[in-house]
């Protein structure tokens, strides 16, 4: 049962599916809607998750003895390009809006994998069994990567920096943690009413963030854009709140425990 505002049926709460949830898929379930207003949400929601949640990615990296992309490395099976695909695929998980450099130190012969590399506090590899390279005897196989953040794809081009010294490579950077949505709506009932929309949304992540923080971090994206509009005409009551210190809040609600949340 939905609550009403000025006469519009409004969804009560958000019930997620505890049977099939994971860290990297959630079902969502929002009713009841007024007819129409399940797709103009859910299509809302889609378009934010998709295209403006901030996630971690490799933007560059240099390995030591090599000047340039198009490179073998003595003792190493694969080429220079074959290691910058590997290494696109990690996943990261940064606890600080600051770029970090990570690295990797080998000189065994044997299998690289993303466990191997050597990082602080703030950036968790979230698939420490990655291949990345394998060195066919002992050799120095040193690699530096620096990590950022932003939203949705950017590639090479615009990762490169004037800072950048020989034999730095810049590489596309897949920020998204968000790796696909669905939704639809079926019909629900209010009362004797049976013309009311319920909204099942289904989000898949990579892991480096979950699917009903991506959820709350999506509609607060929202909820921030909408409110020039709700406020129209009004005067501020107050300075806006610092966005370092929004971030923080927002970040925080997000690490709050699933009972507090308003998720059944």
């Amino acid at each position: 049962m939905g609550v009403k505002w000025r006469n519009f049926e409004m969804p009560k709460k958000l019930d997620c599916d505890e049977s099939t949830y994971t860290d990297s898929y959630g079902k969502f379930i929002a009713e009841p809607f007024e007819r129409g207003y399940g797709i103009t949400v859910g299509n809302s929601l889609r378009r934010v998750l998709i295209s403006s949640i901030e996630g971690s990615a490799v933007s560059s990296i240099k390995i030591e003895g090599i000047l340039h992309e198009f490179s073998s490395i003595p003792g190493v099976v694969e080429d220079v390009p074959e290691i910058v695909l590997n290494v696109k695929k990690l996943i990261l998980r940064a606890h600080t809006r600051n770029p970090k450099t990570i690295f990797i130190k080998m000189e065994k012969k044997g299998e690289v994998k993303a466990k191997d590399i050597i990082t602080d506090e703030t950036i968790e590899v979230i698939n420490p069994d990655l291949h990345i390279a394998t060195l066919s005897k002992n050799t120095k196989f040193y690699v530096e990567m620096e990590v950022g953040r932003g939203r949705g794809y950017v590639p090479a081009e615009r990762n490169k920096k004037e800072s950048h010294g020989v034999g730095v490579i810049p590489v596309d950077s897949l920020f998204s943690p968000v790796n696909k949505i669905n939704f639809h709506v079926e019909d629900t009932r209010v009362g004797q009413m049976t013309d009311y929309d319920k909204l099942i949304l289904e989000v898949w992540t990579n892991r480096s963030i979950n699917p009903k923080e991506a959820l709350l971090y999506a509609a607060n994206i929202l909820q921030k854009h909408l409110e020039v509009f709700a406020n129209y005409g009004r005067l501020p009551e107050e300075e806006e709140v610092e966005e370092v210190e929004e971030d923080q809040q927002v970040y925080e609600k997000m690490r709050q425990p699933i009972s507090e949340l308003e998720l059944s």
